[in-house]
C-alpha cells in the first residue's frame, strides 16, 4: 500500500500500449527461414513494421534475425520463444536527441506514441563497432511512449581494446526539448552492458522503471557502468528491480577516486522515487545527486570500497532502507534538510558520514548493528564523483 501511495502521489502514469488501443488488431507474422511459422507473411521484422497499420500486432516466430529495426508506427511486437535479433556489423540508425550525436541501436522507436517490444532476445554480440561513435544501445526510444516487457537485453559492449567509451546501453528513453517520453520499462533481464543497463535521459521523459534484473560487468578499467541511471531532468519511478555487479576497479579508496560506478544513478534530476530495490556488488548502491527523491524500502548490500545510498543534494529521504557492509559508509549526505530515518545499517566503516557544511539534516530513529561507528561528521570527509552516461 505505501508503494502504490507512493507512486500516486509522484504523478506517474504508465503509457498506453499500442495492443490495449486496438482490442481487435490485425496480426502480421514474422518468420527468417518459414519453417517454424511456414504462413509467415514476411521474413523480416523490418518488413513487417513497414507494412503495419497503426494498433497492429507483429508476431516474430523463432529465428535468429540480423537486423536493425526503426519502428514510427504504433504497433505491438511480439516475439515467440527463441526469437534473436542480432544484427552483424551495426551502423549510425539514429541520432541522439541533441543532434549531436551518431546512435547505432538494434531497436529504435522513434517520435510514435504506443509500442510494446515484448519477449525478444536482443543481442549485442556482432556489433562490429570499434570507436566511440556511434555510440551502441539495445532499445531506444525516441520522443515515445510504450512499453518494454519481459526481454533479455545482452552483449552490448563495443568491439575495441577503448573500453573508455560512454556507449554501450541495454534500453535507453531520451527525449528532445518540449516532446515527452513515456515508457514503462518492466521485468527484463539486462546484462553485459558497457556503460548504463538502463537509461531514462532528459527532461520531458518518465520512466516507470520496476521489476528488471540488470547485472554488470564486474570490475571495468573504462567506463564506470551504471545499472540503472535516470539523468538531466528526467522523471521516473524505480521499484523492485535487482541490480548488481557495477565496479569502476580504479577506485580502490574513497581518496583517488576519480569516478565511481554505481547500482542506481539520480543525476540531476529531482522527485525520484526509488523503492523496494535489491542492490548488491556496486561501489555506491543507490547514488542521487539531486533534490527531493524518496529512497525507501531498499535492501543495499556489499557496496565496494564505497557507500550503500549516498544523497548529495537537498531535502532528500532515505527511510526504512537495510544496508549490509559498505567499505566506506552505509549512508551518506552532503547538503541539507535531507531526511535520514529508520534505516538498518549493519557491518559499515561508518554507519552515517555526513560532509561538513551539511546542515538541517534530519537523522534519527536509525539501527546500527557491527559497524565501526554510527554517525560521523568529519571535516576530512570527500565529495563523491559520479560519471553519468552524458
Amino acid at each position: 500500500m505505501l508503494l502504490v501511495c507512493f507512486l500516486a502521489l509522484f504523478g506517474f502514469s504508465r503509457a498506453a500500449s499500442a495492443y490495449s488501443s486496438n482490442p481487435s488488431p490485425t496480426v502480421l507474422l514474422v518468420d527468417a527461414d518459414k519453417v517454424q511459422c511456414p504462413t509467415a507473411q514476411y521474413t523480416t521484422i523490418q518488413s513487417a513494421v513497414n507494412a503495419a497499420s497503426a494498433g497492429d500486432v507483429i508476431r516474430v516466430c523463432a529465428d535468429t534475425y540480423a537486423e536493425q529495426v526503426t519502428i514510427t508506427t504504433p504497433v505491438t511486437l511480439r516475439a515467440d520463444n527463441g526469437v534473436i535479433v542480432m544484427p552483424s556489423g551495426m551502423t549510425q540508425n539514429a541520432t541522439d536527441v541533441s543532434g549531436s550525436g551518431a546512435i547505432a541501436a538494434v531497436f529504435v522507436v522513434n517520435g510514435v506514441q504506443g509500442v510494446d517490444i515484448e519477449g525478444f532476445i536482443v543481442d549485442g554480440s556482432s556489433n562490429g563497432i570499434t570507436g566511440c561513435s556511434p555510440q551502441l544501445i539495445g532499445i531506444l526510444y525516441q520522443n515515445s511512449t510504450g512499453r518494454v516487457r519481459r526481454n533479455a537485453v545482452r552483449h552490448l559492449v563495443l568491439g575495441t581494446s577503448d573500453d573508455g567509451c560512454q556507449s554501450g546501453n541495454g534500453i535507453e528513453v531520451e527525449t528532445a526539448s518540449g516532446m515527452t517520453s513515456d515508457v514503462e520499462v518492466s521485468e527484463n533481464s539486462v546484462w553485459d552492458y558497457q556503460k548504463d543497463g538502463i537509461a531514462a535521459l532528459n527532461a520531458g521523459t518518465q520512466a516507470f522503471v520496476n521489476g528488471n534484473v540488470v547485472s554488470g560487468l564486474g570490475p571495468t578499467t573504462g567506463a564506470a557502468a551504471n545499472g540503472i541511471e535516470i539523468s538531466s531532468g528526467a522523471g521516473a519511478n524505480v521499484t523492485n528491480n535487482t541490480v548488481t555487479d557495477n565496479i569502476w576497479s580504479p577506485c580502490v579508496s574513497p581518496t583517488v577516486c576519480t569516478a565511481n560506478a554505481a547500482g542506481i544513478l539520480i543525476y540531476q534530476s529531482n522527485s525520484i522515487f526509488v523503492g523496494n530495490n535489491s542492490i548488491a556488488t556496486n561501489q555506491v548502491g543507490i547514488y542521487v545527486i539531486g533534490n527531493s527523491s524518496k529512497i525507501m524500502s531498499n535492501n543495499v548490500s556489499n557496496s565496494v570500497t564505497l557507500i550503500g545510498i549516498a544523497l548529495v543534494g537537498n531535502n532528500n529521504t532515505a527511510k526504512m532502507n537495510e544496508l549490509f557492509h559498505a567499505d566506506q559508509a552505509g549512508l551518506y549526505i552532503q547538503g541539507n534538510s535531507n531526511g535520514v530515518f529508520g534505516n538498518q545499517i549493519t557491518d559499515a566503516t561508518v554507519g552515517i558520514l555526513v560532509v561538513s557544511g551539511s546542515t538541517g539534516n534530519n537523522i534519527h530513529g536509525n539501527s546500527f548493528f557491527a559497524d565501526g561507528a554510527t554517525v560521523q561528521d568529519p571535516a576530512a570527509a570527500r565529495p563523491m564523483t559520479a560519471q553519468p552516461l552524458r
